[in-house]
């Protein structure tokens, strides 16, 4: 008996080890589990709401600008370079489509001009 316990003790050990070695196979199931996880909480909003939330937290995400200018700074090689100028790329549109789609928004609560009535042109 202790000696299947620690059979399976060993091989629960070395499991865990060969997984913590590899990093990109860590990285790698944190972003699918990230994936499955966003899905379901999108999911739950209700659509009046998701227009809100989706352009503030876009306009938020300036931090991923820097982010990603720091890494492209610190890229050693060609690919790092060409990767690091899409993040930037990609993280600048997410940020203008957030402002854009928040004035967009709050445009839609302005009231507009009303234009002077021609009384005489009616007549």
């Amino acid at each position: 008996m202790l000696h299947a316990i620690h059979s399976a003790a060993t091989a629960h050990a070395s499991d865990a080890h060969h997984a913590a070695s590899h990093p990109i196979l860590a990285s790698l199931t944190v972003f699918i589990l990230s994936i499955f996880i966003g899905i379901e909480v999108i999911s739950r909003v209700p659509s009046l709401l998701h227009t809100p939330l989706m352009s503030g937290s876009n306009a938020i995400h300036g931090v991923i600008v820097v982010g990603a200018m720091i890494v492209l700074g610190q890229a050693n090689n060609l690919t790092e370079q060409i990767l690091g100028f899409f993040a930037v790329f990609l993280a600048t549109l997410n940020v203008v489509g957030g402002f854009v789609v928040t004035d967009r928004m709050l445009g839609m609560f302005k009231t507009k001009p009303q234009a002077p009535k021609n009384e005489g042109a009616s007549k």
